[in-house]
């Protein structure tokens, strides 16, 4: 869909969440648009998040948000309040796209189908004369004239193309099927930005100890998981933790996985408590019930009435006590190195999952080099960001989303 491509106000990479909402911010402002997606159609990360059903954003007040994300919280301040979650939500409701709210704030189409959301933002784009999109077609290079102002792209097909702003929306390299490449940062830095190195976010803990592995799909709930670097605690989530064939993963380990420095992993450390409800004293009076019930059975099968059978034989195992061994011969210091291990069992970390499995891209572009209140480059005039590709992150349950579409939209309210 491109109509004539003469006289454009804006060119806008990348039809992501952020992409879109810039779009549909500038399109509102009456401006000219032409939106450029590598891919056959637009959202395609939209797609795949929240499993396949899109967390579109959070429900809680706005005020909030900044409690939950992890990193450059102050830079967001003028791109969330200018387009909050209740703005948002106005939009698609207005537009047709049903939203419910589920568990922990999180916001949903109540068709639970990605889709419906990526549908909902292109019929709004679509309602407007102005905009043109082209698919499957690649970013080269943003062109400059002669005092370092963006005026237009090169394709690479070797088309030029200009218009009066430039706005990079290409996502980070987390998901690169779905396109998020991280190429946005070469551009960018070949324009003079730094960039922070990207590493991925939201993303499974590798261990290297046999033990985790062995346990792969084993699901523990209500569990207490504490990051701990060089004997310090450096943050905690209550809540599910997942075992699979390389380390942990669940929500609780997803969060902790942003406060992970991939070059000081040396002392890096999970702890478990498998038992949070129970202090110390109260586990031990319930471990000494279970044992007197089952004094005459041997110690592997010691704590099946208090753990899944597949960790119950691994705290065992770890334990170093003779499996063989009757329970009533159990003495209190063997009792305490289960309990030790049932309130602390220790995982050794060794590094982070990949970008393929990654839900979102810790770096990106400097936001020092980006003005806030307008999204647009600090180095290059007319030159604009918005979402993942900007330094910004945050914890999982729809604020990740929020933030690039919230960014879009100020990008696109600010062009000159």
């Amino acid at each position: 869909m491109t109509n004539n491509l003469s006289n454009l106000d804006v060119i806008i990479i990348g039809g992501g969440a952020a992409g879109i909402m810039a779009a549909i911010s500038s399109l509102e402002c009456n401006k000219k648009v032409l939106l450029i997606e590598k891919n056959e159609k637009i959202g395609k990360k939209i797609y795949i998040t929240g499993k396949g059903r899109c967390n579109v954003t959070n429900n809680k007040d706005i005020s909030e948000f900044f409690d939950h994300i992890v990193k450059n919280k102050e830079f967001l301040y003028s791109a969330l309040y200018t387009f909050d979650n209740t703005r948002l939500l106005e939009m698609l409701n207005k537009n047709g796209l049903k939203t419910k709210v589920e568990r922990g704030d999180r916001v949903f189409p109540v068709s639970d189908k990605a889709s419906d959301v990526t549908k909902t933002l292109l019929n709004i784009a679509k309602k407007y004369p102005d905009f043109n999109i082209m698919y499957n077609i690649e970013l080269k290079d943003i062109i400059l004239n002669e005092n370092n102002e963006a005026i237009g792209v090169l394709l690479n097909n070797k088309e030029k193309i200009y218009a009066k702003n430039i706005i990079l929306a290409t996502g980070g390299k987390s998901y690169p099927s779905t396109g998020s490449d991280g190429y946005g940062y070469i551009v960018a830095k070949k324009l003079g930005h730094k960039i922070i190195n990207p590493i991925p976010a939201l993303v499974q803990i590798l261990s290297s100890d046999k033990w985790v592995h062995e346990l792969m799909g084993l699901t523990l709930k209500n569990v207490d998981v504490t990051l701990m670097i060089k004997g310090k605690k450096k943050n905690s989530q209550f809540g599910e933790l997942l075992f699979t064939h390389k380390g942990i993963s669940g929500p609780t380990i997803l969060y902790l996985s942003n406060f992970i420095n991939m070059d000081k992993l040396s002392d890096t450390k999970i702890k478990i408590d498998l038992k949070p409800a129970l202090d110390f004293k109260t586990l031990e009076k319930r471990l000494l019930r279970d044992f007197e019930k089952n004094q005459n059975k041997m110690v592997k099968n010691s704590l099946d009435l208090l753990l899944p059978k597949s960790l119950a034989a691994k705290i065992i195992e770890l334990s170093k006590i003779n499996k063989e061994k009757q329970i009533n011969q159990i003495t209190k210091e063997e009792r305490k190195i289960i309990l030790n291990l049932i309130k602390d069992l220790q995982v050794n970390i060794t590094g982070l999952g990949s970008f393929k499995e990654a839900i979102i891209t810790n770096g990106g572009i400097n936001v020092k080099e980006i003005n806030p209140s307008t999204m647009e480059s600090r180095l290059i005039k007319n030159l604009f960001f918005a979402g993942e590709i900007i330094d910004v992150h945050a914890v999982t349950g729809g604020y990740n989303l929020q933030i690039a579409f919230s960014t879009g939209y100020l990008a696109g309210q600010n062009l000159h």
